[in-house]
Order: C-alpha cells, then structure tokens, then sequence
C-alpha cells in the first residue's frame, strides 16, 4: 500500500534550515546511509516525490555536478516560473486549494504504484498534506544542533504516534504515523 512520508532531518530545535536557507549545519553530521532509518533504504521504496519551490531551488543551486539524481516522477507545488531540470520528469503545479491537492495526491500515488510518496524537504509542503489528511508518516532524523531560527520542521498542528526510535550517527532518528482523527 502507497503511503505518504515525510522524510526529512531536523535542528534539536525544529528547524529543516537555517535562516539563510542553508543546511551546512546538517551536510557536516556523520551518518550511515544504510544504518537504521538511513536513507539508502528508504529512497528503495520510493515511487513518485512531492516538494515546494524553495526546496526545487535550493536543489538546483546545491546540487552540484548531477544536481537532480531523482529518478521518480517528481511533482512541485508553485507559482513560480523554475526551470525544469533536462530529461526530468518534473511536473510544476500551484494546487492551491483542498481540492486540488486530493487530485494530485490521486495523481502522485497512481505513479508511485505500489512504493512510497516521499514529501521531499519543505515543512509547509507537508504541513498542507496533513491538513488535508493525505500524509501517512514522519521520519525524522534530529541532528544534535539548535539554529534559533529557519524553516519549521512542520508548520502545523500534526498529531502523530510514535512508531520507531533509533540512533544512526550523530542523529536520533524517530518514525511517526500520522494520527487521523476518526470520521464521523
């Protein structure tokens, strides 16, 4: 079954970047790539990604000698006019409303099949999908550092269990399932 995860790393105190957009804080940490909640296995069961503007660009300013090494559809929420990388497949949307945002979480998980929908970088990305009820899970690495200030972890009430906790490296590594309030 297709879930939707939110895989990403964190400050102590819950910021993905710092305030001038930069992750060196993080690119510096020692890790395992294939230690637990490492992302060697989890980029395997990964079918389509979803990401904002600013984590695309930040993509395309850092992203060096082969700046995109997705090969998953790739899907980015924006009213920016980006450029798209050479013989990517990458598909540009604004997806303003609730509605439109269930249509292309549809269309996202229809091209994922039967792997993963990984909500790539940006809090508010993920934060619309919870509203929203489309995200299933948050992994999070935390990285022993506080930033002050920057771009928040999920900039939304998000109620979520925890599932899995585990050390790789210099990281607490913690694995949530986002809770869903029961239907009516």
């Amino acid at each position: 079954m297709t879930r939707t995860v939110y895989y990403t790393a964190t400050s102590l105190d819950g910021f993905i970047a710092d305030r001038e957009n930069s992750l060196s804080w993080l690119l510096s940490r020692e890790s395992d790539q294939e230690g637990p909640m490492g992302f060697s296995t989890f980029e395997k069961g990964l079918g389509a990604i979803v990401m904002g503007s600013t984590t695309y660009r930040w993509v395309q300013d850092n992203g060096g000698p082969d700046p995109w090494s997705y090969t998953q559809p790739a899907w980015v929420l924006t009213h920016r006019d980006l450029t798209p990388f050479p013989g990517a497949d990458i598909r540009f949307t604004a997806a303003d409303t609730r509605e439109e945002l269930v249509a292309l979480h549809a269309e996202m998980v229809a091209a994922a099949g039967e792997l993963d929908v990984w909500v790539v970088g940006g809090g508010p990305v993920a934060a619309q999908l919870a509203e929203a009820g489309l995200l299933d899970e948050v992994v999070v690495a935390i990285a022993p550092v506080t930033l002050g200030g920057g771009a928040p972890l999920l900039p939304a009430r998000v109620e979520l269990a925890t599932r899995e906790v585990a050390q790789n490296g210099e990281f607490a590594c913690v694995r949530y399932a986002v809770v869903r309030p029961d239907a009516d």
